[in-house]
């Protein structure tokens, strides 16, 4: 489970989250939604340790990200809004590393590596560099780099951004058979028909705080909405004296 509690961050006197709290349920996929500036990457960033929150704190699995950053790591995966790949390596070269990195070694690897290159259907780009691979690639290689170590929570930062038809399916089927072993998802998008096909549970972001969550059947319900997109206009536009200005009136 992944729980963020009354989180709040500061960036040169501007707030970009605040007291945020939400919880990510194991076994399930959470889409978090946002216009650009809501907070969602930030929230993300907090969430893997790479940025410290101001206030608040988040755990995974029970353990507290900013008191045991490394304990934390080990049972997160995480795709990030850049691959940070290494481009002098190998497929098999970089996936090495960042197992060794997690702590696997030997027979043990192996058999991380072996499994990690079965389920992404890796074996035409194991023995290549990434330098000049496509985005497609790229991200095939990230998500494997998430996934080698068997990671109870996975964060993904718009993961389909830039993909293309074949290499978003084989994502979204990933994501799906990873939730159906427990595994614990969130992710950020601004697609809503991948919104709607994976998510068993939406999060709503505005100005940092979360404005709704529930299953998409029940924003839906609550907006009187006939579809995601409009729900989500509605929830992160919409004020408590009416409408802005592109807002639906559901």
């Amino acid at each position: 489970m992944i729980e963020v509690n009354a989180v709040s961050k500061d960036f040169g006197g501007r707030k970009i989250l605040r007291d945020l709290s939400f919880t990510v349920p194991d076994g399930r996929i959470t889409a978090l939604l946002g216009a650009n500036g809501a907070g969602k990457t930030t929230c993300l960033r907090i969430i893997g340790g790479l940025l410290r929150a101001d206030s608040g704190d988040v755990r995974l699995g029970g353990i507290d990200v900013g008191r045991d950053p490394m304990a934390a790591r080990r049972q997160l995966g995480v795709v990030g809004d850049r691959e940070g790949l290494y481009e002098r390596l190998t497929v098999a070269e970089y996936l090495s590393l960042f197992a060794t990195i997690q702590g696997l070694s030997g027979g043990v690897r192996d058999k991380a590596l072996q499994a990690v290159r079965e389920e992404l259907e890796l074996d035409d780009l194991w023995h290549r560099r990434t330098r000049g691979f496509s985005q497609g690639e790229r991200m095939k290689v990230s998500l494997a780099r998430a996934m080698v170590h068997q990671p109870q929570h996975l964060i993904l930062d718009e993961p389909t951004r830039g993909l293309d038809v074949l290499a978003a399916r084989l994502l979204r089927k990933t994501l799906l058979q990873l939730r159906d072993r427990g595994t614990t998802i969130l992710f950020s998008s601004h697609v809503m028909s991948e919104v709607s096909e994976l998510s068993d549970q939406v999060l709503v972001m505005s100005a940092g705080r979360i404005v709704g969550g529930g299953t998409p059947a029940e924003l839906l319900a609550q907006t009187g909405c006939g579809n995601l997109e409009d729900t989500f206009v509605t929830l992160a536009y919409g004020t408590a004296g009416g409408q802005k200005e592109g807002a639906p009136a559901c």
